[in-house]
């Protein structure tokens, strides 16, 4: 059971849930990467993924919830904004752009997923999931 509530407590457990989580999406996607309908390539998950989604997500219970359907947000989240990475952000540092990208679940309401484009290679790294409406 993901607990609801605002405790420390509470969200470490969130966090937890959201870790152990990626550790069996890894182990289900050897490939650690899926389609993205929208963007036509391939969105990759990286350590940067969990530590950033696990520490964010976790803050909040509907945003918890959004990370378990990783699969449908990356497959179908559609492009709404590029931005340059955050100036002194040493987890942004890698990437050349950050693109912003939402998606709608149902019972959860609008996503908010962040994707990093690797400098060079060009590969594309979600970076955060959140729900938006608590952000």
């Amino acid at each position: 059971m993901i607990p609801a509530g605002h405790t420390i407590e509470d969200i470490k457990t969130r966090e937890r849930i959201i870790r152990d989580f990626y550790r069996e999406w890894k182990e289900k996607n050897p490939s650690q990467r899926k389609f993205n309908l929208s963007l036509k390539e391939y969105i990759n998950i990286r350590m940067v993924s969990i530590v950033e989604t696990s520490e964010h997500a976790a803050k909040n219970y509907l945003s918890t919830l959004a990370v378990l359907q990783l699969d449908s947000i990356l497959t179908g989240a559609r492009k709404v904004s590029v931005k340059k990475p955050k100036p002194g952000n040493a987890n942004q540092k890698p990437f050349e752009r950050i693109m912003i990208m939402e998606y709608e679940l149902t019972g959860i309401g609008k996503i908010k997923m962040t994707v990093g484009v690797r400098r060079r290679t060009l590969e594309k790294v979600q970076y955060c999931i959140t729900a938006i409406s608590s952000e």
